[in-house]
């Protein structure tokens, strides 16, 4: 059997169907090659003991402990019989349950003094943590010493015992099994590395890699294991986006330069205030790559609140002066609707392209979304073919076929998280060439992250606020703990309102009936809160999150009585949303009572203050990206972060981060690191697993750096690749063609 084809064949032949079935539908696992790539999540050794105090609760764990205890008692006057065991790691406990007529095996096998090792989902009973009927594998008395009978146990004489990720039904010791029968195929794994790379690097050779992952002797096999496993994803992964980007540089574009005298020589002129030494530099680099014959493809990112609007219209600008048209797509109607009125108010006379005082080298700028009614649409449309329209900021509206350009030189994509690459590519196929491409996310992103997550993509950083920019102060406030911290947070916001400012109040859910039926917004979810925490953790999980519609309606009886409160929210109709966010901008609202759809590209500032309810709902992120909201005049902002979670729980934990940092570029880091066990590259279209198993994008960053060198120069030598046959084979492992596409910007 060839190299390839021996890892590629179906787990069914090696292991049976029943066992196949239950790998293929609870972990994605479908090849003996997808086996031998499930690694352990970690090793116990055998003598030492899980640590019980900190299991989580609802979660199926796989854990080794030592038997105190074990007794049968009856119920239900002697007819019931239920064998109860405490388990010990010398100083937590976990009781196990057995009922019925399955009881008396487990209470010869599992006497006092002996070890097993023992999985199931934990729960709490009587205030105590334990497994109700859990699997079992007995490890024998002691250190060593195994029990005769137990045949699963000879899985176990190594020292160091794999814990694999498990679901039910398949416990982490018939994973082990399953490898057991699969790893002599490990020798015919074909090794993605070139030959000189890996000698130069002194890895092992892949094959060993993995015997040494599954099977550690010493926990420097693991180690050995370890580093040579994590460069291959990260090497395979960046040889991937380097060829993209190589494919990048061969395609044809129409170099767009600065015309002297033209609209953005104009626009400059008359400018309030000069750009920050970094929109300068930045622009520079726009500028440099508009100018040549190839698409620039070119990540802005920066600070909430740097100016990156002002550096793409200047981009922008700059095309239209060329000749060309550019567009800028946004996430949401009320983002594109509020991009194309601060855009037509900044330019102002330049603007009006064929209307009276319109200047006379004005162009126009046109609006698409999708709820445009008929006549207006037709209008957009027809500026867009024929050219009168130099400017067009739209919604996902601009991708539709019907959509033609005269000559698009610009896509501007605003806030690129919340699209696929294969929007981007749509929009970008409607110029006669490709046009170039300015993604702009106010999202920091660790360098390692960008590297890996747009790795296609050539970086600009804008890390500078403009001068006036405010300071804002975030503090937590425990509604729970402390309900008259709450109480303040409203006179707080009072405050602001006495002022003459405005406020935000933002929720995770919009509320009504048919919000529950669409389920919960919001980061809500099953959070894992282990026993220790209690029962206050348990109850702010219970109830719904906080709704748009309840809260504003509680405000106006109480607290925020007399103040002009209106709400915003995603299922109300375009033109309401528009017109409340008009009120607001305005100062005819006070108190703005509103979902994300706020997060990103509002702009008044004359609103100093957020109050987020049930912020730990959200992301940190998410609530960086949302604070930015305010501290965006003059006078300084404040915003409060409400949770009824107790003091000791990781939620509040990330609260804290968020109150104690305004560094973007930090929380997302710490984002990252909560969140390791998503997949980075986001569910890939092709709807291919997690393809980073042992790359952690923030511990490894040295590990990615490397890698995107090494990958650079292989492919700039070798762009077919033709003389790494096993790299190719990996990266077609790693991303069938669809997905090399359509690297997914999770």
């Amino acid at each position: 059997m060839d190299r390839v084809s021996a890892l590629d064949e179906p787990l069914k032949k090696s292991l049976g169907p029943a066992t196949a079935k239950v790998m293929a539908e609870h972990l994605g696992l479908h090849t003996v090659g997808d086996l031998l790539h499930h690694y352990p999540r970690r090793y116990e050794e055998r003598g030492q003991l899980t640590t019980l105090a900190e299991l989580p609760l609802d979660e199926d764990v796989t854990v080794v402990a030592q038997v105190a205890d074990s007794r049968i008692l009856t119920f239900n006057h002697g007819r019931g019989q239920r064998l109860e065991i405490t388990l010990t790691d010398g100083s937590g406990r976990l009781q196990l349950v057995f009922f019925g007529r399955g009881l008396h095996k487990p209470h010869k096998e599992l006497p006092p003094g002996s070890r097993g090792m023992f999985a199931g989902k934990v729960s709490v009973f009587n205030r105590k943590l334990q497994l109700a009927h859990p699997t079992y594998v007995p490890l024998g008395r002691a250190e060593g010493e195994v029990d005769e009978d137990a045949s699963a146990v000879n899985a176990f004489a190594g020292k160091l015992i794999p814990i694999y990720p498990a679901c039910k039904g398949l416990e982490s010791w018939k994973i082990t099994k399953a490898v057991d029968a699969v790893l002599p195929r490990a020798v015919e794994a074909a090794d993605p590395l070139p030959p000189a790379l890996r000698e130069g690097r002194g890895f092992v050779p892949l094959p060993e890699a993995l015997l040494k992952v599954h099977r550690p002797e010493t926990k420097a096999d693991i180690e050995d294991a370890r580093a040579r496993l994590k460069w291959d994803e990260a090497f395979v992964l960046q040889v991937a986006l380097a060829r993209r980007r190589y494919a990048d540089t061969q395609l044809p574009a129409v170099a767009r330069e600065p015309v002297a005298g033209g609209l953005l020589d104009t626009f400059d002129a008359g400018l309030p205030f000069t750009l920050t030494e970094g929109q300068r530099k930045v622009t520079a680099e726009i500028f440099a790559d508009l100018a040549t014959e190839h698409p620039m493809h070119r990540l802005l990112q920066g600070e909430v609140g740097s100016g990156k609007t002002l550096v793409a219209l200047r981009a922008m600008l700059t095309v239209v002066d060329a000749g060309g048209q550019a567009a800028l797509l946004a996430p949401t109607e009320v983002l594109a609707q509020q991009h194309h009125r601060s855009i037509t108010e900044m330019m102002g006379e330049l603007a009006q392209g064929g209307m009276l005082g319109g200047a006379e080298n004005a162009t126009k700028v046109v609006l698409l979304t999708g709820s445009m009614g008929t006549a207006g649409r037709r209008q957009a449309l027809l500026d867009l073919v024929t050219g009168e329209a130099g400017m067009v900021i739209g919604t996902h509206a601009l991708i539709e076929d019907k959509v033609r350009f005269h000559d698009l030189g610009l896509v501007v994509v605003d806030e690129q998280h919340r699209f696929g690459v294969e929007q981007r590519d749509a929009l970008r196929s409607k110029g006669k060439q490709p046009p170039h491409l300015l993604v702009m996310t106010a999202t920091p992103i660790p360098r390692t992250v960008a590297m890996t997550v747009f790795g296609d993509l050539e970086t600009s950083v804008l890390d500078q606020l403009p001068a006036g920019r405010s300071p804002i102060a975030s503090h937590v406030v425990p509604a729970q703990d402390k309900p008259h911290f709450l109480a303040r947070a409203w006179e707080r916001v009072r405050e602001e309102v006495g002022k003459g400012h405005q406020a935000y109040v933002v929720c995770p859910r919009i509320g009504d009936d048919e919000d529950e039926k669409n389920g919960k917004n919001g980061k809500g979810g099953k959070k894992k809160a282990s026993a220790a925490k209690g029962k206050a953790a348990e109850d702010a999980e219970k109830r719904p999150p906080l709704a748009v519609l309840e809260v504003a309606e509680q405000l106006v009886a109480g607290p925020l009585a007399g103040l002009r409160v209106e709400v915003l929210h995603g299922r109300m109709q375009p033109d309401d949303k528009d017109a409340v966010m008009r009120r607001f901008a305005a100062g005819e609202v006070d108190v703005l009572v509103a979902t994300t759809v706020i997060e990103v590209g509002v702009n008044v500032p004359n609103a100093t203050a957020m109050v987020i309810m049930d912020a730990d709902r959200f992301g940190v992120s998410q609530l960086h990206q949302l604070r930015g909201r305010v501290g965006r005049g003059a006078a300084p902002g404040l915003c409060l972060l409400v949770t009824d979670m107790p003091e000791a729980s990781p939620a509040r934990g990330r609260l804290g981060a968020v109150a104690a940092t305004l560094d973007g570029f930090e929380l997302s880091r710490i984002d990252l690191e909560q969140r390791r066990e998503g997949d980075v590259l986001g569910q890939a279209q092709s709807g291919v697993r997690s393809s980073l198993r042992m790359l952690a994008v923030i511990e490894d960053e040295e590990i990615i750096a490397a890698a995107r060198e090494e990958a650079v120069a292989v492919v700039a030598a070798d762009p077919e690749l033709a003389s790494s046959p096993e790299l190719r084979t990996a990266l077609d492992a790693l991303l069938d063609t669809e997905r090399e596409q359509f690297l997914d910007k999770g």
